[in-house]
């Protein structure tokens, strides 16, 4: 027999920080899964816009796994594509390995594959880009529904005849990038370049236009561990360390960059430990 599509009954009068419920086109069984796996109320089928109960949903729909504010006037879903939309256009006119990602990674000054940690992989927007030119790329995400919409976005992808070459370049771990980094640290190198993105906490509500930031920061809140974050990663890097901050934003507290690269909103801070093998 089917199991019962049936929702999980809220205690009256209570809202629930996050919910797991799918449109009438969503797997249904891997809905209950993820709530089960998760430990998070199932709602069922339902339209996001008439949700009330809850005040995000990690939401299955006809296009995969997303995460949908909850309520009428929200902003659209949050997912990890990687085959249409952005960072399909990126993949194909991205410019290769003169993007401000790959020069801050040392792609330009190097011609063997690096292998690069991403401890802070989110979406996996960055990761993608690097494996796409050429890099193999280990990401963590230690918050669970965000490792699940990467998860998510990476089995889709690697269905993709022009994805799935570089989706095989990655490799997707869950928990603490930290941890594992600090265990590492008595053997050998963990990674060639190892890359930071963490959660920057903004006081400007203006800097919170993205969609993406306004769910993230609803789910997950800021990083207070980056300092903690990067001493680990300089302990074990092998030829440098990338932090990626907003363009006018302080570095991270401890050792300073040794130098900067600048785009229009962004920053990359690149620790360097020793010089990249030589073209």
């Amino acid at each position: 027999m089917a199991p019962s599509d049936t929702p999980d009954a809220p205690s009256a009068n209570r809202i629930i920080p996050l919910a797991v419920a799918r449109s009438a086109l969503g797997d249904e069984h891997q809905a209950r899964s993820l709530s089960s796996e998760l430990s998070l109320p199932y709602l069922g089928t339902v339209r996001p816009k008439d949700v009330r109960q809850a005040r995000i949903l990690l939401f299955l729909d006809e296009k995969g796994l997303c995460l949908q504010l909850a309520g009428k006037g929200a902003p659209g879903p949050v997912r990890a594509e990687f085959v249409s939309g952005k960072m399909g256009y990126r993949r194909e006119h991205g410019g290769g390995a003169g993007q401000l990602v790959a020069r801050a990674v040392g792609l330009q000054k190097i011609r063997a594959s690096l292998h690069v940690l991403d401890a802070t992989a989110g979406l996996g927007q960055d990761a993608f880009v690097l494996a796409s030119l050429g890099c193999r790329v280990t990401l963590f995400e230690r918050h669970p529904v965000i490792h699940a919409l990467l998860a998510d976005g990476l089995a889709r992808a690697a269905l993709n005849v022009d994805c799935a070459p570089v989706v095989g370049r990655m490799t997707l771990r869950a928990g603490s990038s930290i941890e594992w980094m600090s265990a590492a640290a008595e053997g050998p190198d963990v990674a060639d370049v190892i890359y930071l993105d963490p959660m920057f906490p903004h006081r400007d509500k203006s800097a919170l236009v993205k969609k993406e930031m306004q769910v993230f920061r609803t789910l997950v809140g800021d990083d207070d561990d980056s300092e903690v974050l990067l001493n680990a990663a300089l302990a074990v890097a092998r030829y440098r360390v990338v932090v990626k901050r907003p363009r006018k934003a302080p570095a991270i507290s401890g050792p300073q960059p040794g130098t900067q690269l600048e785009g229009k909103s962004s920053r990359y801070d690149i620790y360097p430990i020793r010089a990249l093998p030589p073209r």
